[in-house]
C-alpha cells in the first residue's frame, strides 16, 4: 500500500507521519485490498481538518474530519474511514454470495 501525508499550512513532524502510519494500518488489517491512501492535513486559524482518500479496488473513499486538535481530528477521521470501508467490504462479501442464492437446481 502506498501512503502519502501532506500538510498544508503546517509541517508533517516524524512523530505526527508515525501516528498516522499506525493508524492506518488499522484500516489495512480489515480490508487487504487497499490500493493506496493519501493524507491532508491542514490547519485554519484554529480548527484543524484532516482528509484521506483511500484507494480501493473498484471504489476510492474520501473521508475529512474537522476538530481543534490535530491528533483528535485523525483519530475521528480513522474511525469514520474505517466504518466505512468495513461497509464497502460487506457490500462486496454479500455481492459475492448472491451468485451462490440464486443458482438454479437441478432435480431428478
Amino acid at each position: 500500500m502506498n501512503l502519502n501525508i501532506n500538510g498544508h499550512h503546517l509541517e508533517v513532524t516524524p512523530s505526527i507521519r508515525e501516528y498516522v502510519t499506525n493508524k492506518i494500518e488499522r484500516v489495512v488489517r480489515h480490508f487487504d485490498n487497499v490500493i493506496d491512501a493519501t493524507v491532508i492535513l491542514s490547519v485554519d486559524k484554529l480548527q484543524h481538518k484532516a482528509e484521506v482518500t483511500v484507494h480501493v479496488s473498484g471504489k476510492d473513499i474520501h473521508v475529512e474530519a474537522i476538530e481543534e486538535d490535530l491528533y483528535a481530528a485523525i483519530d475521528v477521521l480513522m474511525d469514520k474511514l474505517d466504518r466505512q470501508v468495513v461497509k464497502h467490504k460487506e457490500k462486496q462479501t454479500a455481492h459475492r454470495g448472491e451468485a451462490l442464492k440464486h443458482q438454479a437446481v437441478i432435480e431428478e
